[in-house]
């Protein structure tokens, strides 16, 4: 008989995507097929699958923590935040639609039977399915056609855990209210509570556990500590970027201007481990920093209008400041099609019709296209002789001078990206470069640093240390009774 059991959490960022990473490398270190599902979610940080599609960045996380390749089916539905048009909305690894938050609430409801659809795939194929939901299910004006939380966990009769944060305080209130406002007939599938990212002596909130669990009929079934380790893994969130400090490496340093819709942001975290590495991620308000050694833009779920407000921040005369020091720009594909001298959106794909001119450091001209290209990449880097990997996830068509000195040649042959006549400015829509150890050594060597960092490894290990973790405080075997 096939097991599942949802996660919910009493608001957001309260450690769900991490708790349920840790159980699916858990649970497979038990040997069980595990596979992680999470019916609806709202991120630009997104991952390709195997099967040719999108999902969010924590489900291919969890993929990878049950030993597994990505699927479309783990994650259905994501929402992926645009500018003035709303979301887009991809069901089932494909572009669906493009709604505002008001439309998407009517449009809801249709999507329950490809989630459920994809449910019932994930569990021919498995032992225990891990749900992770979404917010909160105490945003119960949220509640009528829900696909995310209690909506889904009635459909599909799955047993849900509550998970609150006890970091950002108020955690007795936060589970006790959950249970106040919720319905009944909601309220009777939470089995129980895991009270997370607690730091001191656990017996100091004994007390905490037993008036929450009176309060609200709920069992406690455990009390987490923090998890140090979660800031090597790829976070999902663009939240997480507006605490984030400079990482503490030392050496070159590289800024990454925080762009309103930056997408795919896990392509820098791999330089927050390099000890030779200050990298800089530059919050609205704050000038790019004139001793960068390399500015890269990052990619964006809308481009132009990203670009108007690099504008708006001053952020184009920093970087034109940059270069005529002699400094280095890299830009990873909405950040690549900034670098051009113009960015047309004729069909209005990513917004409102129209064009706008770039920033005119490479002498090329993207149009936005309805065409979305999805696909894992190899190849080697022109630029610095390296073989590399990585993934496309692009809409839009570059083409003019510069690209006859491309950046990237794939193992097919085709070829992306474009270098600028001095070599200083370089552009390609390949995400996921410096994730390639020989591919990030061969940049930092470039800018005189080196690197022995092997980054998969560190995920692996971080993986194993996390399961560890959940194992040591909660019971595993009680909750896999409760998904039974």
């Amino acid at each position: 008989m096939v097991s599942a059991l949802m996660f919910q959490g009493t608001g957001s960022d309260v450690g769900k995507s991490l708790i349920v990473t840790g159980l699916c490398r858990a649970y497979t270190l038990r040997g069980l097929r595990v596979r992680p599902f999470k019916p609806q979610n709202m991120s630009n940080n997104a991952a390709v699958t195997a099967d040719g599609g999108e999902i969010g960045r924590a489900q291919a996380l969890q993929a990878r923590a049950c030993n597994v390749a990505p699927s479309v089916h783990m994650n259905p539905v994501l929402l992926k935040p645009q500018s003035e048009i709303g979301a887009q909305v991809i069901v089932q690894g494909k572009i669906f639609a493009t709604a505002k938050a008001r439309d998407y609430q009517a449009m809801k409801p249709g999507l329950m039977t490809a989630v459920l659809d994809s449910f019932a795939r994930l569990k021919r194929e498995t032992d225990l399915v891990l749900i992770e939901g979404a917010g909160s299910p105490a945003e119960i004006n949220l509640r009528e056609g829900d696909i995310a939380n209690m909506g889904f966990a009635r459909a599909a009769a799955a047993p849900v855990v509550l998970i609150g944060d006890i970091d950002r305080g108020g955690v007795i209130a936060q589970i006790v209210g959950t249970k106040v406002v919720l319905d009944p007939a909601d309220s009777a599938m939470i089995r129980g509570f895991l009270v997370n990212k607690f730091r001191g002596d656990p017996s100091l909130f004994d007390a905490g556990l037993s008036t929450i669990a009176q309060r609200t009929g709920w069992p406690s079934l455990g009390l987490i500590p923090y998890f140090a380790g979660a800031r090597t893994l790829p976070a999902e969130d663009a939240v997480t970027l507006e605490r984030e400090r400079e990482s503490a490496g030392k050496g070159v340093t590289i800024a990454v201007p925080v762009l309103s819709h930056i997408s795919n942001f896990d392509d820098f975290d791999p330089l927050k481990q390099e000890p030779g590495v200050t990298l800089v991620m530059v919050k609205r308000g704050r000038p790019l920093p004139a001793d960068a050694d390399l500015i890269v833009l990052p990619g964006s779920k809308a481009t132009i209008s990203d670009l108007n407000a690099l504008r708006a921040e001053g952020w184009d005369i920093d970087l034109f400041a940059h270069v005529r020091r002699g400094g280095r720009v890299l830009g990873i594909c909405g950040g690549y099609q900034m670098l051009g001298r113009e960015l047309a959106d004729p069909d209005g794909v990513e917004g409102p019709p129209g064009a706008v001119a770039g920033l005119g450091l490479l002498d090329v001209n993207t149009e936005m296209t309805g065409h979305k290209m999805l696909k894992s990449v190899e190849g080697l880097c022109l630029a610095n002789n390296t073989r590399f990997s990585g993934y496309e996830m692009h809409i839009g068509r570059t083409d003019g001078s510069d690209c006859q000195r491309p950046l990237l040649r794939y193992g097919d042959g085709r070829v992306d990206g474009a270098i600028s006549i001095d070599g200083r400015i370089m552009g390609a829509y390949v995400h996921g470069l410096f994730g390639d150890d020989a591919q990030r050594a061969a940049w930092l060597t470039g800018l005189g640093a080196s690197s022995d960092l092997a980054y998969s490894a560190e995920v692996e290990r971080t993986l194993d240390a996390l399961a560890a973790h959940l194992s040591r405080h909660i019971d595993l075997d009680a909750l896999l009774k409760l998904a039974r």
